[in-house]
């Protein structure tokens, strides 16, 4: 065999082992994430909304909720006003909102949370279920709030 056939032979191996290593590992990649894309059913979780006067109350809710495996996360958005009739009158209040992200089957439990420590009568507690997002973040979210 002569020294150009086998140097060709050896440049088309060496290009086969190459071409298979990229293409397997770029088929690993899709792979996972059509996975992360594919394991989340739409929703499983929900994100919730409760309004509270001040920041210590919003802390000691938040805080709450994530001890309890209740929420994995809880957002504390300030400087919000809210109006709204109240026993026949509108009132205009300064509040803070909690966006709360948690399993849509810990709704009632999280809503029985706020409900015993909240100040006001009737707290706000509004859920809307998730359809899609960030793959790795709902798997998160799964893991830190257990369905249970």
């Amino acid at each position: 065999m002569s020294k150009q056939i086998a140097a060709g032979i050896l440049v088309l191996l060496v290009s086969c082992v190459l071409m298979r290593t990229y293409l397997w590992a770029g088929a690993r990649r899709l792979y996972g994430v059509m996975a992360e894309t594919t394991a989340y059913t739409s929703g499983t979780h929900s994100a919730c909304f409760v309004t509270v006067p001040d920041e210590d109350v919003g802390k000691k809710i938040a805080k709450g909720l994530v001890e309890n495996k209740l929420a994995a996360c809880v957002n504390i958005i300030p400087k919000i006003i809210s109006v709204y009739e109240w026993e026949g009158k509108i009132e205009e209040d300064g509040e803070l909102l909690l966006m709360i992200k948690t399993r849509t089957s810990k709704v009632a439990a999280l809503t029985e949370f706020v409900r015993k420590n909240h100040p006001y009568d009737v707290p706000e507690v509004i859920s809307t279920k998730l359809d899609q997002g960030n793959p790795a973040y709902m798997k998160w979210l799964g893991e830190t709030v257990p369905d249970n």
